[in-house]
């Protein structure tokens, strides 16, 4: 599915946590929930066109595109590095409140089209290339219902779930604004810029949070702190268009972003011996294929059993209860980060992409009730957005809320 943010907050809003410390991209971050998601090549539109080189040197990269009928940050490949921030709204007259999210979004959508651009006006943004920056804002289910705001209608709060154990000061949130970039550097800069942009419009900081990815070939799937290929199972184009996107019509070119901050026991996990934690997932670690496959990319097959009447992927592993197959083959697009934020403090940034959170909602009762992964996993953040319709040529990001 979080935190932090630098400045100084009213000490009746929920307080913001501090930047922690982060290892130089260890580990891996792709969704946990294996058997969900689409793949971002698929996604990509109009994917790292190269520029012009002088003779000798390499191509440049294109910086990826603010404006379009999607947001970046869910079409454009994934970067290595994320940083995510929440704001809330004053709460005063709907009228006034929707005047300052109408401004807030505005700023939203200025300072990051700048940002993207090839050539960013923030001095620190340049001399090093594009930033390749990928953004993407959404608003929350509490708001949306607030004031109002044209949304799908499915859009709403995660219920509780067993072994739960979230800090409401670093979960929800009125507007989610997700970042990612190729460095740190470009996104410890762009995060400043939004916070400035998000507070002077009005907005209040609420909390902030990093991830990243390990190196990975292109091409390749990337592993998470447990060691697992993460991601391996994600939908092509015309999947994410059934599963991922809006109903043709106003929420069309919108999404919802479920986000969860899980924490990992790495050390006990790695305790098990290689066979038990093969099953305990329902892949092979060494490759990440399947137990009941040969490749990475074959579809598990949740029924096939073994001569004495057991499944070979086990009942209890992760893959076998968040299988598509429960779901009428319903997927999710995960792109998910892994977290450090210190001695005892590490994890996954679980940030799937659906039409509709009851999807999540279904698995993660699954999950939560028989998975053979939960003594080793404990959510402590959450949050649900509506991913809005990207901004046109000349228009801001929400223009659709207020229909």
């Amino acid at each position: 599915m979080p935190t932090r943010h630098g400045n100084e907050q009213d000490p009746s809003r929920p307080a913001a946590t501090g930047i922690g410390r982060r290892r130089a991209l260890l580990g891996a971050g792709a969704v946990l929930a294996a058997g969900a998601g689409a793949a971002a090549d698929e996604l990509a539109r109009g994917d790292r066109p190269a520029g012009r080189a002088t003779a000798g040197s390499p191509a440049a990269e294109a910086a990826i595109p603010f404006r379009g009928a999607r947001q970046a940050g869910v079409t454009a490949p994934q970067q290595p590095a994320t940083h995510l921030l929440s704001f809330d709204l004053p709460r005063t007259s709907a009228a006034a409140d929707r005047k300052v999210l109408r401004g807030v979004l505005a700023a939203l959508s200025g300072t990051l089209a700048t940002a993207a651009a090839d050539s960013p006006s923030d001095p620190r943004l340049q001399g090093g290339g594009t930033t390749r920056l990928a953004s993407l804002v959404g608003v929350g289910p509490a708001l949306a219902a607030r004031l109002d705001l044209d949304v799908p209608a499915s859009l709403a709060e995660l219920p509780p779930f067993p072994g739960d154990r979230l800090d409401p000061r670093r979960s929800n949130g009125d507007v989610l604004v997700q970042l990612s970039a190729a460095d740190r550097w470009t996104l410890t800069v762009v995060a400043e810029l939004v916070g400035t942009a998000a507070h002077t419009a009005g907005a209040v900081p609420r909390w902030s949070q990093s991830g990243f990815l390990p190196h990975t070939p292109p091409g390749t799937t990337p592993r998470n702190l447990f060691g697992s290929k993460d991601g391996t199972a994600n939908p092509d184009h015309t999947a994410a268009e059934q599963w991922v996107w809006g109903p043709p019509g106003a929420h069309g070119d919108g999404t919802v972003l479920v986000y969860r901050r899980i924490h990992m026991d790495v050390e006990g996990f790695a305790a098990l011996s290689e066979g038990r934690r093969d099953r305990v997932i329902g892949r092979r670690a060494s490759d990440g294929v399947a137990l009941t496959g040969t490749t990475e990319r074959d579809e598990p097959d949740i029924y096939a059993k073994n001569p004495d009447g057991s499944y070979v992927i086990p009942a209890t592993a992760h893959v076998r209860l968040a299988s598509p197959r429960f779901d009428r083959g319903a997927r999710m697009l995960r792109r998910s980060y892994s977290y450090d934020d210190g001695p005892g403090d590490r994890g996954l940034l679980f940030c799937a992409f659906m039409r509709d959170a009851a999807q999540f909602v279904r698995v993660q009762n699954r999950l939560a009730d028989r998975d053979a992964l939960n003594p080793f996993l404990q959510h402590r953040a959450s949050a649900v957005a509506y991913v809005l319709p990207g901004a046109g040529s000349a228009g801001t990001l929400g223009e659709r809320l207020w229909a």
